[in-house]
Formats: C-alpha cells, structure tokens, sequence
C-alpha cells in the first residue's frame, strides 16, 4: 500500500509563491510517474502537472505553464511542485497522485490534499 502525504499550502497574496510538497511511504513505492491536480469549489478537479519517475520527464497543464514547476527527489520519495506568480484563481485543494502507467492517467493512490488560497 503507498500513502501520500502533501504538505506546503497556505493563504498567500497574489503574485506570491509557494511549494508543495508530497512525501509518499510503502515496502515498494515505484510509480510511473507523479502528478499534482486541484479542485476549486464547484468545479471538477484539474490535472495540472506530472513528471515521470525513471527520467525526470515533466508535463503541464497550459493553465499553469510557466509559473508551477514540478520536480522530485527519488531518493526521499517526494515531489515537489514550486508555484510562482499565483493567481486568485489557483485557489483549489492540491493534491499529489500516483500513476502506474502514464503521465496523464492511471493515478491509483491520492493523498488527502492541501488547501491554497490566493488572495487579490
């Protein structure tokens, strides 16, 4: 079993930055690759951004090109997603995922989430 556990939101002003953090635990944590999403109230939730476990390979959402920049530190087990230039409409619930096969799809494991609110 992998549990995840995202850490890093809080209340930030726009313009400002954050970093998110997901730690994840398990007797054999080897994912295809880890994605963050986030769900803002009354919509669906969003892919925003993934990176491939093996070589480091990233993808993101056009909504936040530019500004979030995922990474990760395979030896702790943790990613990472650096938010800059925040907006008001980046307030969501993050959340950090793991995907057996792709970078887009098949996120099996969720951590509980982590609440970022951008204030303007």
């Amino acid at each position: 079993q992998v549990q995840l556990v995202e850490s890093g939101g809080g209340l930030v002003q726009a313009g400002g930055s954050l970093r998110l953090s997901c730690a994840a635990s398990g007797r054999t944590f080897s994912p295809y690759a880890m994605g963050w999403f986030r769900q803002a109230p009354g919509k669906e939730r969003e892919f925003i951004a993934a990176i491939r476990w093996s070589d480091g390979s990233t993808y993101y959402a056009d909504s936040v090109k530019g500004r979030f920049t995922i990474s990760r530190d395979n030896a702790k087990n943790t990613v990472f997603l650096q938010m800059n230039s925040l907006k008001a409409e980046d307030t969501a619930v993050y959340y950090c995922a793991a995907s057996r096969f792709a970078l887009t799809s098949g996120y099996n494991y969720w951590g509980q989430g982590t609440q970022v609110t951008v204030s303007s």
